[in-house]
């Protein structure tokens, strides 16, 4: 499924020489688009007549974890020059610019989901679920103890935590999000974010295993940089790393048989795409 979302970006009218441009830059430049794929597939299995309103929702979902890329390539966290193959917006124009269009990027996700064209009940949950797992229950505090514990060593439950929240949250909420836009039912929402927390996990692996075998220019950014870090090479090995990412593969294959037929043929075409390699 492609989707564009490059023209639905807004325009910035000010006298500020850079702002606008720079606001757009990090999410324009590309990236995997995995959340925004995520959320759309789930419509487009499910209800698709209303992917066009839900473009409006992935655009804001692209936007919080783009805002979440930005500030974590700052010189205070991981003081990366690279970010999808681009320079980061810090070395580009300046730190304040950084950190300016990382809260921008935040704030506009909601304004984006308050004005989408869906009922006022589904948008209230929308903002409820993105604010959940990519605030305190979620991201930010993952990233939290991801700072915090740089250059400490954790255990694996502790690792497993620290990811499920700075990673697999947001990876869930995606799901989850579709699943609201289509108003599927409860069981269904539940198994989808189940799903996405596994795949979430297993995304975390998988850039754990690339940070530690592509060079940068591969990766289109920063590798070989996760040495102070807790990541799941440096805990379990190169190769322990990989038989986790196997085992969450297999995990995986049992969620999505609990899954409508179509909806779990997309989401399983998604999985072999990015992970199977």
């Amino acid at each position: 499924m492609k989707f564009f979302l490059k023209e639905k970006l807004p325009v910035i009218e000010s006298f500020h020489p850079h702002f606008s441009h720079a606001f757009g830059e990090m999410v324009d430049v590309g990236g995997k688009r995995f959340r925004p794929l995520l959320l759309l597939s789930v419509v487009h299995c499910s209800r698709p007549l209303l992917v066009e309103n839900a473009l409006h929702v992935a655009l804001g979902l692209e936007m919080m974890h783009t805002y979440s890329l930005i500030h974590d390539d700052l010189p205070c966290m991981d003081n990366a020059a690279l970010r999808r193959g681009h320079p980061t917006l810090h070395v580009s124009y300046d730190e304040t610019t950084a950190v300016l269009v990382g809260d921008a990027l935040n704030t506009h996700a909601f304004y984006l989901l308050a004005n989408a064209p869906l009922s006022a009940e589904i948008k209230i949950k929308l903002v409820s679920i993105l604010s959940s797992d990519a605030g305190i229950y979620g991201m930010v505090l993952g990233q939290a103890i991801d700072c915090f514990f740089e250059d400490k060593h954790l255990n694996v439950d502790e690792l497993t935590f620290l990811h499920l929240h700075k990673t697999a949250k947001l990876i869930a909420a995606s799901l989850l999000m579709g699943a609201v836009i289509c108003e599927l039912d409860k069981a269904t929402q539940e198994a989808l974010y189940q799903f996405g927390l596994k795949l979430g996990l297993l995304f975390q692996v998988q850039d754990d295993i690339i940070d530690a075998t592509l060079t940068s220019e591969e990766a289109g950014k920063p590798t070989q940089n996760d040495g102070h870090k807790n990541s799941f090479v440096n805990l379990l090995g190169l190769k322990g790393a990989k038989e986790e990412k196997h085992k969450l593969l297999r995990e995986l294959d049992v969620e999505l048989g609990k899954l409508d037929a179509a909806l779990s043929k997309r989401l399983k075409s998604i999985v072999d795409e990015y992970f199977k390699g």
